[in-house]
């Protein structure tokens, strides 16, 4: 009799867990995501021309706080397509009271993707690469529109299936011609530019923070 009981139970724990296991929702792999993000920038060389005609001297933009978002398409698990924005407003670190009161907008558009690596479950590094596009506007002066590129790495801390927090580094490269004059405009009849391009090569780094909801 016992043992007629045991089985029993034994067949109505089991009925029970599969009935549990066919009302719990299928877990879907994402399909993409989107990652509001933080940060603050350096970087940014330039030239600007002296009054007296001596060689020119080297500007940098202000470093300070941006910006900005990334969309992602997964291709699998363990990577997605991406496209990458960010923007800034700065202006000049220069001692001159025009030309250090400029506000000049940096944004980039970018595409590439995203490789997640997995060592722990806590823990998720990832190494990004993208192609696109840099466009500096200063006010008053016009914008600028420069193929650039960039290459970034953190770590993502995943708190759920669908929800995780992240950290990271990202370098950005634009390229300018060398001796380019950059935000030209024509004040009093004559063309004024506030910079030169100091190399064929603009560099920015950016520090950011953000998290992940991915769909």
């Amino acid at each position: 009799m016992k043992t007629t009981m045991r089985c029993a139970w034994l067949l109505i724990g089991v009925l029970a867990a599969q009935a549990a296991l066919a009302q719990r929702p299928e877990y879907r792999p994402p399909r993409f995501e989107i990652a509001p993000m933080g940060g603050y920038r350096i970087g940014g060389e330039f030239d600007v021309e002296n009054d007296d005609g001596s060689n020119p001297r080297s500007v940098d933009f202000e470093e300070g706080g941006s910006w900005g978002f990334g969309l992602g398409i997964y291709r699998d698990p363990n990577g997605f397509y991406e496209f990458l924005y960010s923007r800034q407003t700065t202006e000049l670190d220069d001692p001159d009271p025009v030309l250090g009161s400029v506000d000049i907008t940096t944004e980039y558009y970018q595409l590439g993707g995203t490789l997640l690596f997995d060592p722990e479950p806590w823990l998720r590094p990832y190494l990004s690469l993208t192609i696109g596009i840099t466009r500096f506007d200063a006010d008053g002066f016009g914008s600028e529109i420069k193929p650039s590129g960039s290459l970034g790495f953190g770590l993502r801390f995943p708190v759920g299936e669908r929800l995780s927090f992240l950290t990271g580094l990202r370098g950005y490269g634009t390229l300018v011609d060398s001796n380019t004059d950059l935000f030209c405009s024509s004040v009093n009849g004559e063309a004024v530019c506030l910079v030169q391009g100091s190399g064929d090569v603009v560099y920015q780094g950016e520090a950011v923070a953000g998290f992940v909801l991915r769909f």
